[in-house]
């Protein structure tokens, strides 16, 4: 929240601290800019938006009508080899499929963690943020079916099980490492809460890195949503033996050769993170209340999905609609649907919090 032209903390970590500098009247220079362009350009809008002409300058991701041609491609192609490395962990492989093109296959420690990467790329969809996420469907694990037949050696030597339910992840080449903008990577590596900061002291943020942090805010209000504590919860949880973790790689964040980042390996959100609650709501709450700038598109769905009360409905019907297998996974229990539901409703609460924070200035 903004007062006296001041950044004030809820918790720590104050994700982001480099908001503070978006707000209205606020405006970073950018690098090669005039001094014309600098009092025109507004990164927020209405105190608690990024501002359109900042979200047009975000990196495209990956197209709607491009994904759904791949999903329909790798459900219908034959795998022609399976590679070890490139794809996580030992138990995934990378797989050439017949027409070329080349897929992550992820084999779940346990099913629910391919039911909670299916379910999150739906989430995602139904945020209006899907386009951030790699194509990813599911597929049916069987030695001598016309979709694996080709690599049955390969699969005995993977020990995986007969009739398992696996994850197809479009491969993207060329993806680099992402670290975690420098104000926020800077206070949280250092062990300390952040204090307040005067808008003067955040001076010299780019338009490049404020597109950047677009992505990011949708990325931490995602994150709640689904309880995935394998991304920058991750870091932050690792900070207690390495100081230094905030200046390495986020875990399971990359970014495309465009400049967009790549939200991968989601397996942890929803079913497998929310068993895991009480262990890691302690950073994921915080990082959500640390963002007070959002994307308005993500806050009109967040805003919806409140107001009907649909949240899991809504995702049973784009999973049933757009998942072949999802009846071999099943869906989240009702205690699950509740928890969707009950962060959803968080969320709007916290977005309100904001705004009247906002307009009380």
């Amino acid at each position: 929240s903004l007062r006296g032209g001041r950044c004030y903390r809820y918790q720590w970590p104050r994700l982001l601290s480099a908001l503070c500098a978006a707000a209205p009247g606020r405006s970073p220079p950018g690098q090669g800019e005039s001094r014309g362009a600098q009092k025109t350009f507004r990164p927020a809008q209405r105190g608690i938006f990024w501002s359109r002409a900042l979200e047009q300058q975000v990196p495209p991701g990956f197209d709607s009508q491009q994904a759904a041609s791949w999903l329909e491609t790798a459900r219908a192609a034959r795998v022609a080899s399976l590679e070890r490395g490139g794809c996580g962990r030992s138990s995934n492989r990378l797989a050439r499929l017949s027409d070329g093109s080349r897929a992550c296959v992820r084999y779940g420690i346990n099913p629910e963690q391919i039911q909670g990467e299916a379910l999150s790329y739906r989430l995602a969809q139904l945020l209006g943020i899907q386009q951030r996420l790699p194509p990813m469907t599911l597929a049916l694990v069987e030695a001598r079916g016309r979709q694996w037949g080709q690599v049955r050696d390969e699969l005995r030597g993977s020990h995986w099980a007969e009739g398992a339910v696996v994850s197809l992840t479009q491969w993207v080449d060329n993806l680099t490492d992402v670290v975690a903008p420098a104000p926020w990577r800077s206070e949280a590596g250092s062990g300390r809460r952040l204090q307040p900061l005067a808008a003067g002291e955040l001076g010299g943020l780019t338009q490049s890195q404020l597109v950047e942090l677009v992505q990011w805010t949708d990325l931490i209000l995602f994150d709640y949503l689904t309880a995935n504590f394998d991304r920058l919860v991750s870091n932050l949880f690792s900070l207690q033996w390495d100081p230094r973790v905030m200046h390495r790689a986020t875990s399971n964040l990359h970014r495309a050769p465009n400049g967009g980042l790549v939200f991968i390996d989601n397996e942890a959100g929803l079913v497998h993170g929310y068993r895991l609650l009480s262990m890691w709501d302690k950073y994921n709450e915080p990082l959500l209340r640390s963002v007070c700038i959002f994307r308005e598109a993500t806050a009109q769905r967040v805003r919806d999905l409140h107001r009907l009360q649909n949240a899991a409905s809504e995702l049973l019907r784009l999973y049933r609609t757009h998942e072949p297998l999802s009846g071999r996974l099943g869906f989240l229990s009702e205690q699950q649907a509740q928890l969707l539901q009950g962060r959803i409703d968080f969320v709007h609460k916290h977005i309100l919090h904001c705004k009247a924070m906002a307009t009380s200035l």
